[in-house]
Protein backbone atom coordinates (compact mmCIF):
# COMPACT_ATOMS: atom_id res chain seq x y z
CA UNK A 1 0.00 0.00 0.00
CA UNK A 2 0.99 3.78 -1.05
CA UNK A 3 2.45 5.62 1.98
CA UNK A 4 0.47 8.63 2.60
CA UNK A 5 1.94 11.58 1.88
CA UNK A 6 3.20 14.16 4.44
CA UNK A 7 3.97 18.11 3.61
CA UNK A 8 4.96 20.79 5.80
CA UNK A 9 6.42 24.09 5.13
CA UNK A 10 9.00 26.48 7.44
CA UNK A 11 9.98 30.22 7.04
CA UNK A 12 13.27 31.32 5.78
CA UNK A 13 13.62 33.36 9.59
CA UNK A 14 17.17 33.04 10.99
CA UNK A 15 18.92 30.13 12.64
CA UNK A 16 16.05 27.75 14.09
CA UNK A 17 15.86 28.26 17.86
CA UNK A 18 15.60 25.39 20.24
CA UNK A 19 11.87 25.66 19.44
CA UNK A 20 11.44 25.20 16.39
CA UNK A 21 13.48 22.35 16.77
CA UNK A 22 11.56 20.61 19.23
CA UNK A 23 8.12 22.09 18.21
CA UNK A 24 8.59 20.72 14.40
CA UNK A 25 12.05 19.75 13.16
CA UNK A 26 12.58 16.85 15.34
CA UNK A 27 9.32 15.54 14.70
CA UNK A 28 10.04 15.41 11.05
CA UNK A 29 12.95 13.03 10.65
CA UNK A 30 11.26 10.53 12.04
CA UNK A 31 8.23 10.81 9.30
CA UNK A 32 10.50 10.03 6.85
CA UNK A 33 10.07 6.24 7.37
CA UNK A 34 6.73 6.46 7.77
CA UNK A 35 5.61 8.43 5.44
CA UNK A 36 6.19 10.39 1.32
CA UNK A 37 7.68 13.23 3.10
CA UNK A 38 7.51 16.55 1.02
CA UNK A 39 9.34 19.51 3.02
CA UNK A 40 9.44 23.22 2.14
CA UNK A 41 11.85 26.44 2.71
CA UNK A 42 8.53 28.86 2.43
CA UNK A 43 9.89 31.41 1.07
CA UNK A 44 7.02 33.23 -1.04
CA UNK A 45 5.67 33.30 2.21
CA UNK A 46 8.21 35.20 3.80
CA UNK A 47 7.77 38.03 1.51
CA UNK A 48 4.31 38.47 3.02
CA UNK A 49 6.15 41.29 4.97
CA UNK A 50 9.31 43.34 3.33
CA UNK A 51 12.79 40.91 3.81
CA UNK A 52 16.19 42.21 2.58
CA UNK A 53 16.83 39.92 -0.36
CA UNK A 54 20.15 39.62 0.90
CA UNK A 55 18.94 38.18 4.02
CA UNK A 56 16.39 36.42 2.37
CA UNK A 57 19.09 34.40 0.23
CA UNK A 58 21.31 33.42 3.03
CA UNK A 59 18.54 32.52 5.61
CA UNK A 60 17.06 30.18 2.72
CA UNK A 61 20.15 28.31 2.43
CA UNK A 62 20.95 28.54 5.85
CA UNK A 63 17.10 27.33 6.98
CA UNK A 64 17.85 24.82 4.47
CA UNK A 65 21.46 23.61 6.08
CA UNK A 66 19.60 23.46 9.81
CA UNK A 67 16.90 21.18 8.27
CA UNK A 68 20.07 18.82 6.98
CA UNK A 69 22.12 19.24 10.05
CA UNK A 70 18.73 17.85 11.80
CA UNK A 71 18.59 14.58 10.45
CA UNK A 72 16.42 15.26 6.46
CA UNK A 73 17.94 13.02 4.27
CA UNK A 74 17.47 14.13 0.47
CA UNK A 75 17.36 10.33 -0.36
CA UNK A 76 14.34 9.44 2.16
CA UNK A 77 12.36 12.74 1.90
CA UNK A 78 12.09 15.98 -0.70
CA UNK A 79 13.28 19.52 0.25
CA UNK A 80 13.50 22.16 -1.62
CA UNK A 81 12.67 26.07 -1.71
CA UNK A 82 9.09 27.03 -2.38
CA UNK A 83 9.69 29.66 -4.86
CA UNK A 84 11.43 27.19 -7.13
CA UNK A 85 8.29 25.36 -7.87
CA UNK A 86 5.81 27.18 -9.74
CA UNK A 87 2.83 25.39 -8.86
CA UNK A 88 2.49 26.70 -5.54
CA UNK A 89 1.57 30.22 -6.90
CA UNK A 90 -0.25 28.74 -9.68
CA UNK A 91 -2.29 26.63 -7.38
CA UNK A 92 -2.72 29.61 -5.07
CA UNK A 93 -3.96 31.75 -7.49
CA UNK A 94 -7.14 29.61 -8.03
CA UNK A 95 -7.96 29.10 -4.27
CA UNK A 96 -7.38 32.81 -4.04
CA UNK A 97 -10.83 33.48 -6.40
CA UNK A 98 -12.36 30.18 -4.32
CA UNK A 99 -11.49 31.08 -0.93
CA UNK A 100 -14.48 33.64 0.85
CA UNK A 101 -13.81 36.70 2.39
CA UNK A 102 -15.31 35.94 5.14
CA UNK A 103 -13.15 32.84 5.55
CA UNK A 104 -10.29 35.06 5.71
CA UNK A 105 -11.77 37.69 8.25
CA UNK A 106 -11.98 35.22 10.45
CA UNK A 107 -8.06 34.00 10.34
CA UNK A 108 -6.89 35.46 13.84
CA UNK A 109 -3.19 34.91 12.69
CA UNK A 110 -3.52 38.09 10.43
CA UNK A 111 -5.07 39.95 13.19
CA UNK A 112 -1.95 39.17 14.95
CA UNK A 113 0.67 39.31 12.55
CA UNK A 114 -0.92 42.74 11.10
CA UNK A 115 -2.09 44.46 14.97
CA UNK A 116 -3.51 47.30 14.93
CA UNK A 117 -1.68 48.94 11.35
CA UNK A 118 -4.18 46.33 9.37
CA UNK A 119 -4.64 48.38 6.20
CA UNK A 120 -1.06 48.90 5.66
CA UNK A 121 -0.25 44.91 5.85
CA UNK A 122 0.34 43.97 2.38
CA UNK A 123 -2.28 41.65 0.38
CA UNK A 124 -0.08 38.55 0.56
CA UNK A 125 -0.31 38.82 4.45
CA UNK A 126 -4.00 38.53 4.27
CA UNK A 127 -4.34 35.75 1.73
CA UNK A 128 -1.53 33.91 3.39
CA UNK A 129 -3.59 30.71 4.05
CA UNK A 130 -4.19 30.34 0.85
CA UNK A 131 -1.34 29.86 -0.18
CA UNK A 132 -0.58 27.65 2.41
CA UNK A 133 -3.49 25.27 1.07
CA UNK A 134 -1.94 25.37 -2.07
CA UNK A 135 1.66 24.01 -0.77
CA UNK A 136 -0.46 21.51 0.42
CA UNK A 137 -2.91 20.40 -1.65
CA UNK A 138 -0.11 20.67 -4.71
CA UNK A 139 1.11 17.52 -3.95
CA UNK A 140 -2.14 16.12 -2.66
CA UNK A 141 -0.99 15.33 0.63
CA UNK A 142 -3.20 13.94 3.03
CA UNK A 143 -1.33 14.84 6.49
CA UNK A 144 0.22 17.89 7.90
CA UNK A 145 1.99 18.10 11.09
CA UNK A 146 0.50 21.20 12.69
CA UNK A 147 1.24 22.58 16.21
CA UNK A 148 -2.01 24.77 17.80
CA UNK A 149 -1.36 27.81 16.27
CA UNK A 150 -2.10 26.38 12.13
CA UNK A 151 -5.18 24.20 12.96
CA UNK A 152 -7.25 27.33 12.17
CA UNK A 153 -4.93 27.40 8.72
CA UNK A 154 -5.65 24.15 8.10
CA UNK A 155 -8.98 24.10 8.59
CA UNK A 156 -9.17 26.29 6.04
CA UNK A 157 -7.22 24.50 3.57
CA UNK A 158 -9.72 21.73 3.72
CA UNK A 159 -12.34 24.32 3.57
CA UNK A 160 -10.84 25.38 0.40
CA UNK A 161 -10.69 21.86 -1.08
CA UNK A 162 -14.14 20.93 -0.57
CA UNK A 163 -15.62 23.81 -1.99
CA UNK A 164 -13.22 23.88 -5.11
CA UNK A 165 -14.45 20.00 -5.31
CA UNK A 166 -18.44 20.70 -4.83
CA UNK A 167 -18.00 24.13 -6.94
CA UNK A 168 -16.14 21.85 -9.80
CA UNK A 169 -18.49 18.55 -9.47
CA UNK A 170 -15.61 16.72 -8.37
CA UNK A 171 -13.68 14.44 -5.83
CA UNK A 172 -10.10 16.03 -6.94
CA UNK A 173 -8.29 17.44 -3.86
CA UNK A 174 -7.85 15.68 -0.78
CA UNK A 175 -9.20 15.72 2.89
CA UNK A 176 -6.08 17.03 5.03
CA UNK A 177 -5.44 15.46 8.09
CA UNK A 178 -3.50 16.73 11.13
CA UNK A 179 -0.30 15.39 12.17
CA UNK A 180 -0.53 16.20 15.91
CA UNK A 181 3.06 16.78 17.69
CA UNK A 182 4.41 15.40 20.28
CA UNK A 183 6.28 16.42 23.54
CA UNK A 184 7.32 19.85 24.32
CA UNK A 185 5.62 20.94 21.15
CA UNK A 186 5.76 24.87 22.69
CA UNK A 187 8.74 25.94 23.72
CA UNK A 188 9.37 29.02 25.78
CA UNK A 189 11.05 32.27 26.43
CA UNK A 190 13.98 31.65 28.89
CA UNK A 191 13.43 35.04 29.69
CA UNK A 192 9.33 34.92 29.96
CA UNK A 193 7.49 31.29 30.68
CA UNK A 194 4.32 32.59 29.48
CA UNK A 195 5.92 33.70 25.95
CA UNK A 196 7.02 31.33 22.87
CA UNK A 197 10.91 30.96 22.41
CA UNK A 198 10.99 32.72 19.06
CA UNK A 199 13.25 34.38 16.98
CA UNK A 200 11.77 37.93 17.14
CA UNK A 201 12.13 38.60 20.68
CA UNK A 202 14.79 41.28 21.04
CA UNK A 203 16.96 39.45 23.92
CA UNK A 204 19.17 36.82 22.83
CA UNK A 205 19.20 35.45 25.95
CA UNK A 206 15.47 34.21 25.33
CA UNK A 207 16.04 31.08 23.47
CA UNK A 208 19.03 28.97 22.64
CA UNK A 209 19.93 29.33 18.80
CA UNK A 210 20.76 25.51 16.84
CA UNK A 211 24.37 27.39 16.04
CA UNK A 212 24.95 28.22 20.14
CA UNK A 213 28.24 26.89 21.07
CA UNK A 214 28.49 24.81 24.10
CA UNK A 215 29.54 28.21 26.21
CA UNK A 216 26.65 30.21 25.29
CA UNK A 217 23.83 27.49 25.91
CA UNK A 218 25.50 27.13 29.32
CA UNK A 219 25.25 30.74 30.17
CA UNK A 220 22.17 31.09 28.69
CA UNK A 221 20.43 28.53 30.47
CA UNK A 222 22.29 29.22 34.01
CA UNK A 223 20.76 33.07 33.15
CA UNK A 224 17.43 31.90 32.50
CA UNK A 225 14.39 32.90 34.52
CA UNK A 226 12.76 30.60 37.68
CA UNK A 227 11.42 30.94 40.56
CA UNK A 228 12.91 30.52 44.26
CA UNK A 229 10.96 26.99 45.31
CA UNK A 230 12.80 23.77 44.89
CA UNK A 231 11.58 21.37 42.49
CA UNK A 232 8.37 19.47 43.08
CA UNK A 233 8.43 15.35 43.02
CA UNK A 234 5.73 15.06 40.06
CA UNK A 235 4.79 17.52 37.15
CA UNK A 236 1.59 18.45 38.97
CA UNK A 237 4.14 20.30 41.37
CA UNK A 238 4.59 22.60 38.44
CA UNK A 239 1.59 24.18 38.24
CA UNK A 240 1.39 28.06 38.55
CA UNK A 241 5.36 27.78 37.74
CA UNK A 242 5.87 28.61 34.19
CA UNK A 243 9.26 29.20 33.64
CA UNK A 244 10.23 25.92 35.85
CA UNK A 245 7.65 23.95 33.49
CA UNK A 246 9.50 24.99 30.56
CA UNK A 247 12.75 24.13 31.94
CA UNK A 248 11.65 20.53 33.06
CA UNK A 249 9.74 19.97 29.93
CA UNK A 250 13.00 21.17 27.40
CA UNK A 251 15.31 18.36 29.26
CA UNK A 252 12.20 15.73 28.88
CA UNK A 253 12.20 16.54 25.37
CA UNK A 254 15.65 16.67 24.43
CA UNK A 255 16.32 13.39 26.42
CA UNK A 256 13.42 11.73 25.16
CA UNK A 257 11.50 11.15 28.17
CA UNK A 258 8.78 12.68 29.81
CA UNK A 259 8.36 15.84 32.56
CA UNK A 260 7.27 12.96 36.02
CA UNK A 261 10.73 10.85 34.94
CA UNK A 262 12.88 14.19 35.10
CA UNK A 263 11.33 15.10 38.77
CA UNK A 264 11.73 11.85 39.92
CA UNK A 265 15.50 12.23 38.97
CA UNK A 266 15.36 16.31 39.91
CA UNK A 267 12.61 16.66 42.47
CA UNK A 268 13.43 18.45 45.57
CA UNK A 269 16.86 20.46 44.07
CA UNK A 270 17.26 23.81 43.06
CA UNK A 271 17.91 24.96 40.04
CA UNK A 272 21.51 25.46 40.33
CA UNK A 273 22.18 21.78 40.01
CA UNK A 274 19.37 21.40 37.63
CA UNK A 275 20.30 23.51 35.29
CA UNK A 276 23.75 22.01 34.67
CA UNK A 277 21.74 19.04 34.05
CA UNK A 278 19.77 20.37 31.44
CA UNK A 279 22.84 22.46 29.93
CA UNK A 280 24.94 19.43 30.05
CA UNK A 281 22.05 18.12 27.78
CA UNK A 282 21.64 20.49 25.66
CA UNK A 283 25.14 20.77 24.59
CA UNK A 284 25.45 16.97 24.05
CA UNK A 285 22.19 17.07 22.15
CA UNK A 286 23.07 20.66 19.70
CA UNK A 287 26.41 20.53 19.09
CA UNK A 288 26.68 18.10 16.69
CA UNK A 289 23.75 19.88 14.46
CA UNK A 290 25.84 23.06 14.84
CA UNK A 291 28.89 21.14 13.73
CA UNK A 292 26.74 19.89 10.69
CA UNK A 293 25.21 23.31 9.73
CA UNK A 294 28.67 24.79 9.56
CA UNK A 295 30.02 21.94 6.89
CA UNK A 296 26.96 22.57 4.87
CA UNK A 297 27.76 26.11 5.35
CA UNK A 298 31.12 26.03 4.20
CA UNK A 299 30.18 24.56 0.92
CA UNK A 300 27.11 26.77 -0.28
CA UNK A 301 27.08 25.55 -3.53
CA UNK A 302 26.43 21.61 -2.82
CA UNK A 303 23.37 22.83 -0.72
CA UNK A 304 21.93 25.20 -3.41
CA UNK A 305 22.65 21.98 -5.71
CA UNK A 306 20.77 19.43 -3.46
CA UNK A 307 17.65 22.43 -3.21
CA UNK A 308 17.81 22.32 -7.06
CA UNK A 309 17.22 18.41 -7.09
CA UNK A 310 14.66 18.53 -4.32
CA UNK A 311 12.75 20.93 -6.54
CA UNK A 312 12.89 19.16 -9.68
CA UNK A 313 11.35 15.84 -8.01
CA UNK A 314 8.70 18.11 -6.24
CA UNK A 315 7.94 19.78 -9.80
CA UNK A 316 7.66 16.27 -11.09
CA UNK A 317 4.76 15.59 -8.39
CA UNK A 318 2.93 19.12 -8.54
CA UNK A 319 2.87 20.30 -11.97
CA UNK A 320 0.70 17.54 -13.26
CA UNK A 321 -2.10 17.78 -10.11
CA UNK A 322 -1.84 21.53 -10.69
CA UNK A 323 -2.03 20.86 -14.39
CA UNK A 324 -5.39 19.28 -13.99
CA UNK A 325 -6.73 21.86 -11.42
CA UNK A 326 -6.57 23.64 -14.34
CA UNK A 327 -8.31 21.71 -16.97
CA UNK A 328 -11.20 21.58 -14.62
CA UNK A 329 -11.57 25.59 -13.84
CA UNK A 330 -11.60 25.54 -17.63
CA UNK A 331 -8.14 26.91 -18.44
CA UNK A 332 -6.73 26.43 -22.10
CA UNK A 333 -3.88 23.85 -22.03
CA UNK A 334 -0.53 26.77 -22.94
CA UNK A 335 0.43 24.13 -25.53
Amino acid sequence: MAKQRVFSGIQPSGVPTLGNYLGAIRNWVPMQDQYDTIYCVVDLHAITVWQDPKELTAQSREMAAALLACGLDPERCILFLQSHVHAHARLAWIFNCVARLGWLNRMTQFKDKAGKNQEASSAGLYVYPNLMAADILAYHASRVPVGDDQRQHLELANDIAQKFNHDYATDFFPTIEPHIMGVAARVMSLRDGTKKMSKSDPSDQSRINLTDDADTISLKIRRAKTDPEPLPSEAAGLEGRPEARNLVGILAAITDTTPDAILRDHGGQGFGTFKSALADALVAHLSPIASDMRRLLADPGAVDALLRRGADRARAIADPIVDRAHEIVGFLPPR
